[in-house]
């Protein structure tokens, strides 16, 4: 094995996001189950990390990280070593390292989950050339390996600033207040973060594993959702989520129309709300349904997941809702 880019191991000559031996199998029920350990020097604060972390892919796509039983192929997350992954299923227990001293970020975990599920740097794609320039001037010449563009299967999306897998402007730069990389045509767009997976994200890991999920992200400190076709009937048999992840603010949600079909207890078509990123945070609204006016809701941190879901028979006109950070 030898090591590229600061933090991908890779198997010498092979091109991970084009091997589709690579990729992690789906089973009957259309998931990716991506197994995995996790050392015992994580305490209870880094484990809720983890959770978070790999709580969006199972919101937002087909990707599920289940702790290992027996399966052979899984990650084996340690604390050692920095951050770092292999790209793609390399079989085996294969390594994967998040350190506690430095590495415990949602945005740095999912990062190297993103290498294991078969993604490289997004300023490595072989399309890079058309939207950034790497400024070797002012990188030292170990690190010049780290910015090579490589032959990517980019998936027919576009190229992503706010990618997690982007590098920041000023990465390994050795000289002050020089960039290593220069977005263009604008040198002033923001690129790299480790918030969390972007929307362009997500897309990438649905089309690259063939996911059929309705599942949106939403990013922006303020915006606006609503039921597909609003204000006309949403459609039959729907299930879809919102994610709406601001940076650090408090989220509030108001609706402006609400009227989803009415059935007892809303076993039908309803919407249902969580106090985080899962199915499994604690609920703010237990399904409703029918029409009238929803109190504001209000999360107590900067992450809500709405769901929605409708049956095979008569629907209403649906929702629209507009958050905001507090």
């Amino acid at each position: 094995m030898t090591r590229q880019q600061g933090d991908i191991v890779i198997k010498t000559g092979r091109s991970a996001i084009k091997c589709s031996s690579c990729l992690w199998p789906k089973s009957a029920d259309g998931t990716v189950p991506v197994p995995y350990t996790l050392s015992p020097d994580y305490n209870d604060k880094q484990l809720n990390v983890f959770t978070n972390a790999m709580q969006e892919y199972e919101t937002l796509t087909c990707v599920r990280f289940i702790p290992r039983t027996s399966e052979a192929a899984f990650l084996n997350i340690v604390s050692s070593e920095g951050c770092h992954s292999s790209i793609g299923r390399s079989g085996g227990g294969q390594k994967v390292g998040i350190d506690i001293d430095g590495c415990m970020l949602r945005g740095i975990i999912q990062h190297e989950l993103n290498h294991a599920l078969g993604f490289y740097h997004e300023h490595m794609r072989s399309d890079r050339d058309d939207y950034v320039d790497i400024m070797y001037q002012y990188i030292s010449p170990m690190w010049w390996s780290d910015f090579k563009s490589t032959d990517t299967n980019n998936l027919g999306l576009e190229y992503d600033y706010g990618s997690v897998m982007h590098y920041s402007r000023y990465t390994f730069s050795n000289t002050s207040n020089q960039p290593s990389i220069v977005s263009k045509p604008d040198p002033n767009v923001p690129m790299g973060q480790r918030n969390g997976l972007s929307i362009l994200d997500i897309s990438k890991i649905n089309r690259l594993y063939q996911c059929h999920v309705c599942a949106h992200l939403l990013t922006n400190k303020n915006g606006i959702l609503k039921s597909a076709n609003y204000p006309s009937a949403y459609p039959n048999d729907a299930s879809c989520v919102w994610l709406i992840r601001t940076t650090t603010e408090q989220i509030t949600l108001d609706f402006n129309g609400f009227d989803v079909e009415y059935s007892p207890d809303c076993v039908s078509d309803y919407i249902k709300i969580y106090d985080g990123p899962s199915r499994t945070s604690p609920v703010l609204l237990d399904k409703t349904c029918g029409t009238g006016p929803i109190p504001r809701i209000v999360a107590s941190t900067n992450q809500m997941l709405i769901e929605f879901v409708s049956d095979s028979s008569v629907t209403g006109v649906g929702f629209k809702a507009k958050y905001s950070s507090v």
